[in-house]
């Protein structure tokens, strides 16, 4: 009992350090997946924003187009 104890605990310093490599990975996987969030956060808010600036423009084309079938429905 005494001696698997005692093997126990000399092994143990190697399954500590397995664990950390565990840990570590863990974390570089954490950190890129978090980056990659805040790069699609972004990504989303430059989108939002272009499409905001294609609706804009959609209405204006559509305005200028009512103001263009006037002008030509008058000459008729």
């Amino acid at each position: 009992m005494v001696v698997e104890i005692a093997q126990n605990v000399s092994n143990l310093p190697g399954v500590i350090g397995s664990i950390g490599e565990i840990a570590l990975w863990l974390q570089a996987v954490g950190v890129v997946v978090i980056l990659w969030m805040i790069f699609e956060a972004f990504a989303l808010y430059y989108a939002t924003k272009r499409m905001k600036e294609v609706h804009i423009i959609k209405k204006d084309m559509k305005r200028i187009e009512e103001k263009i079938d006037k002008i030509l429905n008058m000459k008729k």
